[in-house]
């Protein structure tokens, strides 16, 4: 196991992580320093525990609302996927029905040919 050094409100804290994850790691540590500081510029001296919190919950908040995100973006995905089907499924039926209205032309065109050809007036259907 890996070890990252982060450091957070001007305290450095080891912590475990895979093999290659320790640049992520640290990034994400200095991602926390930075709430942590611009909270500490807001509000001041209002304790370190208080503004970890504060900033944990900031962090959360915009998880949450990335996961509602995500969650609304995943619903529309599958109305689309569902509205495609039911596309799909029209045009199918479109296509159909003009393939059999050719084959209906073509058959009576075919007839028309074969009367002509064989009385020189076509037969009335």
């Amino acid at each position: 196991m890996a070890v990252a050094v982060v450091t957070v409100a001007g305290r450095a804290y080891r912590v475990g992580c895979e093999q290659g994850d320790e640049p992520r790691i640290e990034a994400l540590g200095r991602l926390v320093d930075e709430r942590i500081e611009k909270l500490r510029g807001g509000f001041g001296e209002i304790g370190d525990q208080r503004l970890l919190v504060m900033g944990a919950l900031g962090f959360a908040d915009e998880a949450e609302d990335q996961r509602l995100r995500a969650e609304a973006l995943q619903k529309e995905v599958e109305t689309l996927r569902a509205e495609r089907v039911e596309r799909d499924a029209r045009e199918a039926a479109v296509e159909a029905r003009l393939a059999e209205k050719v084959t209906d032309a073509a058959d009576r065109l075919a007839k028309l040919a074969r009367d002509l050809a064989g009385r020189g007036e076509p037969e009335t259907p």
